[in-house]
């Protein structure tokens, strides 16, 4: 990431959004956006800032652990701007290689000039940057896994039992990448090489996604909402998982289908996209404010075929029962899958997670009566947890025998047989998971 007229004000956006996270709990993700669109950033500032409050929570335990070696102030006794200006400062120096140190070193000093009122507060960020380039080759590197790869112990110790031994560093590191924006071609508006066309004409960068048709991913893009290709709904933001997810479902035009849990709208979208805008889609969710955004999105993207309704996709519905040639299930998960996006996750609570497989049961059970049948029901989650995905869909098919699993093809992944985890570290998109059943006739 190269040094520009403005990137003191993307650094003063990443902190004050690192000190929301702090202070407020905020997700990054979230107070993100919002702050760069406050502070006018866009393209390279956008990427920088965007880069900056991500790593830093990526690899937090490793910048801390760092910091203990460097720092005769115990981190508790640290104002919480000058911790954060420090952890911001190391990782620039450890991992941005584009960045010039001197550069790195005088932004966290102007910072923590601005920050503290400690007026020792500018000495102590210079000298332990500085000592930091001294001595960053003779620090001893971090033994265990956790601090190695920023992941809270617990985390590591219940993503261990999903993998062989000795395979789980891989995931990891993967989990600290930097994923693309991947985009969806709106193919009910336009086709790709036009949307490329208009892309780089509004300065994006833009290449073929390696193995998925009408998605591509974009670099330098600043908050996407700005361009006049995306208020026009040319394309809608998705993963690649949740589109293979759509794409193993399978809907076809003159469907009937129910998205039971269908907030941001993607998948609602992905499947009227692959429907030709033919047919019925009845996207719910819990919560009524989360509607509207559905709403929005598909009037953005020309699609009219969605209509929307408020729902506990627990509670049975007698009126949907047998009514539905497609049924999609994304259900409230983890989100351990989507940790390179949302690098926050790690560090909540682990307790309420152990809650969610009833959650995941009561809700598979639930929709499972609105399959008519002979249709298909489609159970998702952007998490790897077993106890999640497979374990649920195994005792879900031993209370339902009039279910059953059923094989589907995907690009870039191939042949499965009816359930499939997608990794970060394998296939390149979220972690992610998906189990296609299909009601008898």
């Amino acid at each position: 990431m190269g040094e520009n007229i403005t990137a003191s004000s993307a650094r003063a956006v990443a902190l004050e959004v690192l000190i929301a996270c702090e202070k407020r709990h905020a997700w990054s993700d979230s107070a993100l956006s919002a702050s760069i669109r406050r502070a006018g950033l866009s393209g390279r500032d956008a990427a920088l800032a965007s880069r900056l409050c991500y790593g830093v929570q990526q690899n937090r335990l490793l910048l801390l652990y760092w910091l203990e070696h460097l720092c005769r102030v115990p981190m508790e006794r640290l104002e919480l701007p000058i911790r954060l200006i420090l952890e911001m400062g190391l990782y620039q120096l450890a991992f941005l290689d584009r960045i010039p140190a001197h550069a790195a070193v005088d932004e966290s000093v102007k910072l923590a000039r601005a920050q503290s009122k400690n007026p020792r507060s500018p000495g102590l960020v210079n000298g332990i940057l500085r000592s930091f380039l001294r001595q960053k080759d003779t620090i001893p590197a971090p033994d265990s896994l956790s601090v190695r790869y920023s992941h809270p112990q617990w985390l590591v110790d219940l993503l261990q039992d999903e993998f062989p031994e000795g395979t789980l560093e891989a995931l990891l590191q993967a989990n600290n990448g930097q994923p693309a924006t991947v985009i969806q071609v709106n193919t009910l508006k336009t086709d790709g090489a036009a949307l490329v066309r208009r892309l780089e004409g509004e300065g994006v960068t833009v290449e073929a996604h390696p193995f998925l048709p009408d998605c591509y991913q974009l670099s330098e893009t600043g908050d996407l909402s700005r361009l006049a290709s995306f208020r026009e709904g040319l394309f809608q933001v998705q993963d690649a998982a949740a589109r293979l997810a759509v794409l193993a479902a399978g809907p076809q035009s003159g469907m009937t289908v129910l998205d039971a849990c269908a907030a941001p709208g993607g998948k609602s979208f992905q499947a009227a996209m692959e429907m030709k805008n033919r047919g019925s889609i009845l996207s719910c969710d819990l919560q009524v404010k989360k509607l509207s955004r559905i709403r929005e999105g598909a009037e953005r993207l020309g699609i009219g075929c969605i209509t929307t309704r408020a729902m506990d996709g627990r509670v049975f519905q007698p009126e949907l029962e047998g009514k539905f040639d497609l049924v999609l299930a994304d259900v409230p998960c983890s989100g351990l899958g989507i940790i390179r996006k949302k690098p926050d996750i790690r560090y909540k609570e682990p307790e309420p997670l152990e809650r969610l497989p009833e959650i995941q049961r009561a809700i598979l059970d639930n929709v499972s009566r609105y399959v008519a049948p002979g249709g298909a029901l489609l159970y998702s989650t952007c998490t790897v947890l077993r106890r999640e995905n497979q374990e649920i869909v195994s005792a879900f098919l031993s209370g339902h025998p009039d279910f059953h699993l059923e094989a589907f093809s995907l690009p870039g992944v191939g042949d499965c047989d009816g359930m499939q985890t997608l990794w970060p570290h394998l296939h390149g998109t979220d972690g992610f998971f998906m189990a296609k059943l299909r009601r008898e006739i």
